[in-house]
């Protein structure tokens, strides 16, 4: 077996400089494996959905239900309104971003944990980060699995450029699975359409995006996104998840149509 390859890569490493930009480029020849390519990943919004009690989640967790013989799903969920209720009590007690991701990641927790115990029925499990590797076997066996959407950044969260809140949250954390591990696609499941040029709860004129890529949205610079603006910043150096879609999960259909490659929503792309 002619292992040059190896040798040279491991000899550049080893001599070589991690702070060097041209070297690390050098070593960024090697395609990135899809680890998972036929999963879906799926992001529950916290205040934008599950927040809405069963009237929203219901017929939801129906349709995720009827899509499992066709579709394999790792099921995210956002934190929510609770979140920032703990995030007002942390901010005010003086806690740093690092302690306030921990509390987001909690709550976080406990949403996953009710969306766990309404498919349960049907066999499908809930892991925390620490349980990941066995994602594939859950997948194999079951066809869907919930997990925590709050990335495990804990303490480790890199400050903000403003205030203190965590910038990697849950649309972050769903979105660096779906990238890691090389999943079929991204989507964010919200009570809004997608993406507006600006909120449309509060502005009747706001207008709808089909279709944007990430440096068109940058250049927009609006005030009002309908996901963390971390994931926009992902997406710029992203191997595997180029795009993302954002979806109305109060319609009946949606995630289904969506799951299937359809043009709902909003895509956007890097």
């Amino acid at each position: 077996m002619d292992n040059q390859p190896l040798d040279r890569l491991t000899s550049a490493l080893v001599s070589g400089s991690v702070t060097d930009e041209e070297e690390m480029a050098r070593l960024d020849r090697q395609p990135v494996i899809q680890i998972l390519p036929d999963a879906n990943v799926i992001k529950i919004g916290g205040q934008s959905f599950i927040d809405r009690g069963r009237e929203a989640v219901f017929p939801l967790i129906d349709e995720i239900v009827e899509n499992l013989p066709k579709h394999k799903m790792i099921i995210g969920t956002g934190a929510g309104t609770r979140a920032r209720h703990s995030y007002s009590v942390g901010l005010d007690l003086g806690m740093p971003t690092g302690v306030l991701s921990v509390l987001g990641f909690f709550v976080s927790i406990q949403n996953a944990k009710m969306i766990h115990y309404l498919l349960a029925r049907h066999g499908i499990p809930s892991i925390e980060p620490a349980q990941f590797a066995q994602l594939p076997l859950y997948l194999a066996e079951r066809q869907a699995c919930v997990c925590v959407g709050m990335p495990p950044y804990a303490y480790w969260q890199p400050n903000p450029e403003i205030g203190r809140i965590p910038p990697h949250r849950t649309d972050a954390g769903c979105y660096l699975i779906s990238e890691t591990l090389g999943c079929r696609s991204m989507i964010f499941v919200k009570d809004e359409e997608g993406l507006y040029t600006a909120d449309p709860k509060k502005d009747p004129n706001a207008k709808f995006i089909p279709k944007i890529t990430v440096d068109e949205l940058m250049e927009l610079d609006l005030v009002d996104v309908v996901l963390e603006r971390t994931v926009f910043q992902l997406m710029k150096n992203a191997k595997n998840r180029r795009s993302v879609q954002v979806i109305n999960g109060l319609k009946r259909g949606n995630l289904t149509r969506a799951l299937n490659g359809e043009p709902v929503g909003t895509l956007i792309s890097a």
